[in-house]
């Protein structure tokens, strides 16, 4: 990374906010932002009008480019109105951007609905983007781990799921 990029590195505003550099693919799709004061996602949308079939998945464009400072990622989750009320999902939930990428974002999408197809738009939103900082591990070689409470219990191991 040269001298003059350094300062995006850390690029918390003055205001307290971290600064994403966006790049809009597409004029006519509005830029990621947050519906409302205090929300952790903001709003991606489709640049493509389209119809989703029962069951189908699809990979569809945001018209939206970012570069993330290093030491943080971008998560694409669902919209949970549009999951509960049609059977909307990502089907890699949550997506992942990383700080490197800087390709446009996609959203594959699953309709989930058994019945029903979903009708898209252009421009409307599909889901949301939360940006979060990055721990980076170090991985040590270990003969042993240290016992813990939890132990080995994996899925269902607090019985909280149930089969048959």
């Amino acid at each position: 990374m040269s001298e003059e990029n350094s300062e995006f590195r850390s690029a918390p505003t003055t205001t307290g906010r971290l600064e994403v550099q966006l790049k809009m693919l597409d004029d006519g799709i509005e830029p990621p932002h947050y519906a409302h004061p205090g929300d952790a996602g903001a709003d991606l949308r489709t640049r493509l009008d389209l119809i989703i079939a029962p069951g189908e998945r699809v990979l569809v464009p945001t018209g939206v480019a970012i570069a993330l400072p290093e030491g943080y990622v971008a998560l694409v989750h669902p919209r949970s109105g549009l999951a509960t009320k049609h059977g909307l999902t990502i089907v890699n939930a949550p997506g992942t951007v990383d700080a490197g990428y800087r390709g446009e974002i996609a959203v594959t999408l699953l309709n989930t609905d058994t019945a029903q197809s979903i009708h898209l738009s252009r421009g409307d939103r599909i889901a949301q983007m939360v940006i979060q900082r990055v721990e980076h591990a170090l991985f040590v070689p270990v003969a042993e781990l240290p016992d813990s409470f939890r132990g080995t219990g994996g899925f269902g191991s607090t019985g909280g799921f149930t089969s048959g």
